[in-house]
């Protein structure tokens, strides 16, 4: 079985005092190693070492929500894959519908990025998902081949064991628009396809694959029950431990079932 990822992106938010306050709740409810459930959070750069610290001991990990391919130079504003790990991460999200849509990140720069981290030691979330447009297209499966393929051109399946991938369509992140289970789990399913298809039924059988997009409480248990879904992206609802909690608790009930 799949081991459930529910990780917790902050985007530009939260201070450093109100950070690890979260951490600390976070921590404090995920004490001790969990068997079903990883729990990961991604703070904003300034504070992921703050936030190292006051997870240090729990079974919450750390991400960051980018990262930079060059190990380091001139690149004023940018942050390397060895920077990330000195000050604790573990993951690091790549491709987010946020760099892609409002930075303008391509597929080839993103692929750079996947290459850099794994090559240095993190794990990557690689994100992908349509705009609400495509899908009304019916491009939503054409859109998630094109963002596959980009991001993991030249990616062996020795190198893509440090992958989790997270399917967050754009029409539903922040938006209170939730795509249906059954919506979720086809998206889902048609990605576990297509890693079988381009590296084996093996590999595809165990790679998680996460739904990401206004992921809350009283709809987390739904999504995460479909058979494709391994786990949640979480964005505002990862801003509270009260609203955070209850969806790892959700995926905790999955996995104990």
């Amino acid at each position: 079985m799949r081991r459930y990822l529910v990780a917790g992106n902050w985007k530009m938010n939260t201070t450093r005092a109100t950070g690890e306050e979260l951490a600390g709740a976070l921590a404090a409810n995920a004490s001790a190693e969990e068997a079903g459930v990883e729990v990961l959070v991604c703070p904003p750069f300034p504070y992921v070492s703050a936030i190292s610290e006051k997870v240090s001991g729990s079974a919450v990990q750390v991400g960051a929500q980018d990262v930079y391919f060059e190990a380091g130079g001139a690149f004023t504003g940018e942050v390397s894959v060895d920077m990330l790990k000195d000050v604790g991460c573990q993951y690091v999200l790549i491709g987010h519908s946020e760099r892609r849509h409002v930075m303008g990140e391509c597929d080839e720069t993103i692929n750079k990025k996947v290459k850099a981290a794994i090559a240095g030691g993190l794990k990557v979330v690689l994100c992908v998902g349509e705009l609400l447009s495509e899908r009304e297209a019916s491009q939503t499966e054409a859109v998630l081949d094109r963002q596959m393929e980009g991001g993991l051109a030249d990616i062996s399946e020795s190198d893509a064991n440090h992958l989790v991938i997270a399917y967050e369509p754009v029409w539903a992140i922040g938006t209170g628009v939730v795509a249906t289970t059954e919506q979720a789990e086809s998206a889902h399913d048609h990605l576990r396809k297509w890693v079988a298809k381009h590296y084996t039924a093996a590999f595809a059988d165990q790679i998680r694959i996460l739904y990401g997009g206004s992921v809350k409480a009283d709809n987390a248990e739904a999504l995460l029950g479909q058979p494709n879904v391994d786990g949640a992206l979480v964005g505002g609802a990862s801003l509270k431990a009260d609203a955070f909690i209850p969806i790892i608790d959700a995926a905790r009930k999955l996995a104990s079932a």
